[in-house]
């Protein structure tokens, strides 16, 4: 984005920039420029000393205190002086990212750094003098009553109000300025006409444009795929093609190019699935290809999501009207969604136009509790439902060309029946496929935990008791649909006094402590004390598990009677239920259009809530005394988080998870292409390779076999990599393993990302490396030690060419890093897979000791192909693990040879290779 893109004005406004001293920190020293010009070098220690003392200007005031190990102090963010000036624009959260998103000139130390936040200041104060609309310096007024520090400075930088102009502002209510959707007529039925394999070739040619290189790998893979949009010639026989594109053959635009014809010539919807939200943020942008003006993209393109990653507008209301009464430091945060809510197109929080590190300088919880999550929406009865970003999703969803959705939703879809409308897809495209079973899972097992089982009476009975609370339950919710009615009062309150047998708050607490339990409480206790005494992998950094038969003695005791307490109050919902549903059905007084979708997503939720939700759990419960079943397992856990325990369970999962998929996804539907750069392990033997592929993604479950196609990567990875195994390092000695991490990241001189099988190595080897690395001017970014998402990290690490990042599984799926930003790539042991209760379930399902090994050789590919994503790239790869076996070295590439060296001998061959060597 450059300075013309964000409007920047050209000229120079009187401004004034807070008179502060400002703080860049990293691990080792933090730079301290004081209101008069000075810098000087602290220590952590002392820069957090000065800084709970005088509020500093800085960047990431979260990270910040993180890396001065402070619990946080008052600054000036210049992160959300951008928020403010810019809404629903992002930026990489450095002061190099806001110099360069601002056209300013961008620092490479530290002390250049503590000058660009100061200029970066001023830009922003500056930018706001263009500013005319009155809103803007409403909402800085009720941030600076709430003591955003930067109110002073804003307000002194906004021009002064027109006299002539009217006096009413909306401020915080920012909901009575947005537009109000509007219904669709129905469209027409789907038709079914197919897509020939010259059609999607020409259709590619057309996205690509005259320009472009010719890509005959991306031709044929378009082609190839084709056969999943040909007419459906047998109920439950879907067309199905496995299609396995290498990195580089641009598989994003070779499915867009057959799925948008089929789109546009049968007047449907593809749904297009892809594992993370933000894999569907970049999908939607290659889409700008297909529809270039941003108009039609917006009638044609939806990205659906669950309606937990919406901004709820009557949440937002509530929450502005404690602000209101209690200003603070929340209600000068909320002043900051309420600039985003002005500016943003779809209302998403968590992966659309909201910057992910606002929400960390926000707060999660704060976040979370703007957003519905437990599906405490009221419908139409809500004041803001005509302009309520969920419903506007949904709506342009249906009418949709295009709908890039995510696995797990598909799949809630699926297992729930339903999530917000009947809509049901026939036509879908799962990229990132080799984690489809993944989702599948985590979708179609069943968990009866503390967690969430206070969820759903939060969703039946509302707050109890807490201050501050805004749950809504069932008597807020659809009191008034059931007013006057005796019989529906009484199903009500049946409802409600059923809900008593689900844990309350502070469940957790009670259990632990083995204090005033009883029934679902007391059996989560008997659970937590069966796991603590028979748990494997204890000291593996993990949660603990434990195998839940045969069962401690009196689990079975209080297991029957919960099932009992469960079974009543599914059927309390469901008379409830059937009171609604004569009223939805009622043939002689029907209902109003939307008091019948009230009542229909109250019945739909209802009966979701008994039937999917509790009945699956009290199975669940009578079945912990009879044999395990052959097609699931069942355990027991304690989870844990950072050393603290956060839910108790047992849960009921599907060994091969491929069979629901397959019997509620794949079958229904008319056709789907399953795709990914990895569906193959790299099996020497090709029919293995791809019998394995067909497990992994549940289409054996299928009554035929799908197409297959594999299409080769076109990069020449003989010449673009290297492959290093080290030899000589002891892998459970964290400290050698630290400086081999160190020594190597030196030889490439950045563009290093760390990969951890155990988050504790992780941050044993940041602890040990970061401070020496930042000396040599290396910036050292960590997962699960950086006060920021992932996601965050992973956009840094792209901007900062000479950076290093760790990170575990997490970032090796998500990372897309082109160019010299990644061109060393470094696993400090073999990716197996955890030995866990399921993973030995299923290991006869999948082929024996055979499926370790497919998944450790999957693990493998999918990290070396982050390395190479341009013709132009070239790239290291090293294994700190000797006991690398020979039969894994089948996942990298035919033709690059895997070279067994010494730290010394592999550093020296990355500096050389990637002519980072030092010359003087």
């Amino acid at each position: 984005m450059s300075s013309g893109d964000l409007d920047i004005p050209a000229g120079v406004h009187r401004v004034l920039v807070p008179r502060v001293p400002v703080l860049v920190a990293g691990f080792r020293e933090a730079l301290w420029l004081s209101p008069d010009g000075e810098i000087e070098a602290l220590s952590p220690a002392e820069a957090r000393g000065r800084a709970e003392i005088e509020p500093p200007m800085l960047c990431h005031a979260n990270a910040t205190a993180r890396r001065l190990d402070s619990p946080g102090f008052a600054a000036l963010d210049v992160l959300e002086l951008f928020a403010f000036v810019y809404p629903a624009r992002f930026c990489v959260p450095t002061p190099r990212g806001l110099a360069e998103v601002l056209g300013l000139q961008t620092p490479h130390r530290l002390a250049e750094a503590c000058v660009t936040l100061s200029t970066v200041a001023r830009s922003l104060l500056q930018a706001l003098g263009q500013e005319t609309d009155a809103e803007c310096r409403a909402m800085a007024g009720a941030m600076g009553r709430g003591g955003w520090l930067w109110a002073p400075a804003v307000l002194a930088a906004l021009p002064l109000p027109d006299p002539r102009a009217p006096r009413r502002v909306a401020g915080l209510r920012v909901w009575t300025m947005l537009a109000e959707w509007a219904e669709s007529p129905p469209g027409p039925a789907t038709g079914n006409e197919a897509v020939r394999p010259e059609e999607a070739r020409s259709r590619l040619a057309q996205l690509l444009g005259d320009d472009s290189e010719p890509r005959p790998q991306q031709a044929d893979y378009a082609a190839a795929v084709c056969a999943a949009f040909a007419p459906r010639d047998v109920l439950e026989r879907p067309h199905a093609v496995l299609a396995e594109a290498g990195t580089g053959v641009g598989k994003t635009l070779g499915y867009i190019a057959p799925a948008s014809l089929w789109a546009e010539k049968n007047l449907g919807s593809v749904w297009i699935s892809t594992f993370t939200r933000n894999l569907q943020t970049q999908i939607a942008g290659e889409l700008d290809r297909l529809y270039p003006d941003p108009e039609q993209k917006l009638r044609r393109v939806v990205v659906r999501k669950g309606r937990e990653n919406f901004l709820c507008l009557l949440n937002y209301e509530e929450a502005a009207a404690v602000a209101v009464t209690r200003p603070g430091r929340a209600a000068a945060l909320l002043g900051l969604i309420a600039r985003w809510i002005t500016a943003t197109e779809s209302g998403d929080l968590l992966a659309g136009d909201f910057p992910g590190w606002l929400i960390e300088l926000i707060g999660r919880a704060r976040i979370s509790a703007l957003v519905d999550r437990r599906g405490e929406c009221v419908h139409s009865a809500c004041p803001h439902f005509r302009r309520c970003f969920v419903e506007k999703n949904i709506r342009m969803a249906r009418n949709a060309r295009i709908v890039v959705a995510n696995h797990a939703l598909v799949m809630s879809q699926a297992a729930l029946g339903g999530l917000d409308d009947a809509t049901v897809p026939t036509r879908y495209v799962f990229d990132e496929g080799h984690h489809l079973l993944d989702a599948a899972d985590n979708a179609f097992s069943v968990r009866v935990s503390g967690r969430e089982g206070r969820e759903l009476r939060r969703w039946i009975v509302g707050a109890e008791g807490i201050g501050g609370s805004r749950a809504r339950g069932l008597r807020r919710r659809i009191g008034d649909l059931i007013e006057g009615e005796e019989s529906g009062t009484r199903a009500l309150i049946d409802v409600l006094a059923a809900a008593r047998v689900l844990p309350g708050d502070g469940w957790l607490q009670r259990v632990a402590e083995l204090r005033g339990l009883q029934g679902f409480e007391g059996f989560l206790a008997l659970i937590r004390q069966q796991v603590l005494a028979r748990a494997a992998l204890a000291d593996a950094g993990y949660g603990l598990q434990a195998e839940a038969r045969p069962p401690v003695e009196g689990l079975v005791d209080l297991a029957t009677p919960l099932a009992q307490g469960l079974d009543r109050l599914a059927d309390a919902l469901r008379r409830l239920s059937a009171l609604l549903r004569i009223r939805l059905e009622d043939s002689e007084n029907p209902p109003e259009p939307s008091l019948r979708q009230r009542l229909d997503a109250a019945v739909r939720g209802l009966d979701r809530r008994a039937d999917r939700q509790l009945a699956p759990w009290a199975r669940l419960l009578r079945d912990l005394d009879e044999p395990p079943r052959n097609e699931t397992v069942e355990w027991l856990a304690l989870d844990r988080l950072n050393g603290f325990e956060t839910d108790v369970a047992v849960t009921r999962s599907w060994i091969d998870p491929g069979i629901p998929f397959a019997e509620m996804v794949a079958r229904p539907a008319h056709g789907l292409v399953v795709t990914s750069a990895t569906l193959t392990d790299g099996d020497p033997d090709p029919d293995l390779a791809w019998r394995g592929a067909e497990a992994a993604t549940g289409l054996r479950h299928l009554a035929a076999s799908p197409a297959a196609a594999r299409i080769a990567s076109p990069f020449d990875y003989p010449a673009q990599t290297r492959i290093l195994v080290v030899t000589d390092i002891p892998r459970d000695d964290i400290g050698q393993v630290a400086a081999a991490y160190a020594s190597l990241f030196i030889a490439a001189r950045g563009g290093a990302l760390g990969l951890f099988t155990a988050v504790a190595r992780l941050r044993a080897v940041h602890h040990r490396i970061a401070p020496a690395l930042e000396a040599r001017g290396l910036l050292v970014l960590a997962q699960h030690v950086e006060a920021m998402s992932a996601a965050t990290l992973v956009e840094i690490f792209r901007a900062e060419e000479d950076s290093c990042l760790l990170g575990t599984d997490a970032i090796r799926d998500g990372v897309d890093v082109p160019g010299r930003s990644l061109r060393l790539l470094v696993f400090d042991r073999v990716p197996w897979p955890r030995p866990d209760i399921l993973h030995r379930a299923r290991k006869p399902v999948f082929g024996g000791a055979r499926y370790s090994e497919q998944i450790a050789r999957l693990r493998l590919r999918q990290a070396y192909g982050r390395l190479v994503r341009r013709a132009d790239d070239r790239g290291v790869f090293v294994i700190l693990d000797r006991a690398l076996p020979s039969r894994l070295l089948s996942a990298f590439p035919e033709g690059v040879d895997v070279m067994r060296v010494s730290l010394i001998e592999a550093a020296e061959t990355t500096a050389r290779f990637l002519g980072t060597a030092d010359t003087s």
